[in-house]
């Protein structure tokens, strides 16, 4: 397995409890990048319709996780709310709910009056809101300490901070490494943003769009809220936590790379983020803020996640580059490993033929 975020980390520790002997190789900390820097958003109302039953899954292992994976993650299943300030918004949210219960997601349509019962500290500003039961949040700080704990007691080999330089293709794959080269018999890429330069090593081309998602956390304030609160155009998700920080984000995008990381924020659209924040819930006007920053997040040319086999090489999987994956991305994870271990996946993996081309010459082969 090459890469330690909740794609890699999830699927590694199916796969051992599977039976299969799994080393796992990460360049940093076990979900420390995207996995550990994102909002930790739990949400039917911002997942495409397409992934809506694997987002339902997915919630379901977050709220279930100390069962599974043996340690709390801080999940909080609560209600979510997406609002609608104009009436272009509103016609934006109907359609929107509409078509995500039609997947399965129990979205229904309530008034401005209905949502402030559901969420009091909403302003009297949306006219009308979509309200979900199956929302919710977990602390993706705490992640990384949580699988690693999980993937030792599962017989896991875990090489962190440990970059992989390349994969070698042959009879067996060589995973080489600044310490030697080690040989399996699969390999498992695994790695976000950077699925893209490790498929290269195989001459393989699957474009990753790199996304820089700022975000925010206030202080600790009395409680202001007790729901998640989004906005149809989904520039805004809101939620506060049981120890009083509320973190502020919704995809502003800041300054970075794949190769720089989340390099900057763009004030002005930290200031624009907050304001829609106060404009939602005029309480945290009254919280100073007390850290921003930003993390990447992966996309594929049609936002569906890159997930299956790799085509011309046998033994070779991908799995990630799940759009606002955070909700389904550990599910999606559980189905590669139930498709490795030759078990029929309950809901159909995403290949990726529909996506590969020629991969351009490579600028910088570090990575993993």
């Amino acid at each position: 397995m090459i890469g330690g975020g909740i794609h890699g980390a999830t699927a590694a520790l199916f796969l051992a409890r599977g039976g299969m002997r799994v080393a796992l190789f990460e360049r940093g900390g076990l979900c420390r990048e995207a996995s550990g820097v994102n909002a930790g958003t739990l949400t039917m109302q911002m997942t495409r319709v397409a992934l809506i039953p694997y987002a339902l899954q997915g919630h379901a292992m977050w709220a279930s996780a100390r069962e599974w994976l043996g340690h709390d993650v801080g999940t909080v299943v609560t209600d979510g709310l997406s609002l609608a300030f104009t009436e272009r918004e509103a016609a934006l949210l109907d359609e929107r709910a509409a078509r995500r219960r039609d997947a399965g997601a129990p979205i229904r349509i309530v008034t401005a009056a209905e949502a402030r019962a559901i969420e009091p500290g909403l302003s009297d500003r949306p006219i009308l809101a979509a309200h979900c039961p199956v929302d919710g949040f977990t602390a993706s700080y705490l992640t990384g300490k949580a699988y690693r704990a999980a993937l030792l007691d599962a017989g896991v080999a875990l090489y962190e901070h440990t970059p992989v330089l390349a994969v070698e293709p042959g009879a067996t794959y060589g995973v080489r490494t600044a310490g030697g080269t080690r040989y399996a018999q699969r390999v498992v890429f695994a790695g976000g943003v950077w699925i893209e330069p490790m498929l290269a090593w195989l001459g393989v081309h699957l474009p990753i769009k790199v996304l820089v998602n700022q975000l925010a956390v206030t202080e600790r304030t009395p409680p202001v809220m007790r729901t998640v609160v989004g906005i149809a155009s989904g520039l805004l998700s809101l939620k506060q936590y049981p120890n009083g920080t509320t973190v502020i984000g919704g995809g502003w995008q800041g300054c970075g790379d794949r190769a720089r990381g989340g390099e900057a924020l763009l004030p002005e659209r930290l200031v624009g983020n907050i304001r829609l924040a106060c404009h939602a819930i005029p309480a945290l006007a009254g919280a100073r803020l007390a850290r921003a920053w930003a993390g990447l997040e992966a996309e594929t040319a049609d936002a569906m996640p890159a997930v299956g086999p790799v085509p011309g090489f046998e033994g070779a999987y991908v799995v990630g580059s799940v759009h606002s994956g955070y909700t389904s991305g550990l599910y999606i994870a559980r189905l590669l490993a139930a498709h490795i271990l030759g078990r029929e996946p309950p809901l159909p993996l995403f290949p990726i033929d529909r996506l590969v081309g020629t991969p351009p010459a490579s600028k910088d082969p570090t990575h993993g």
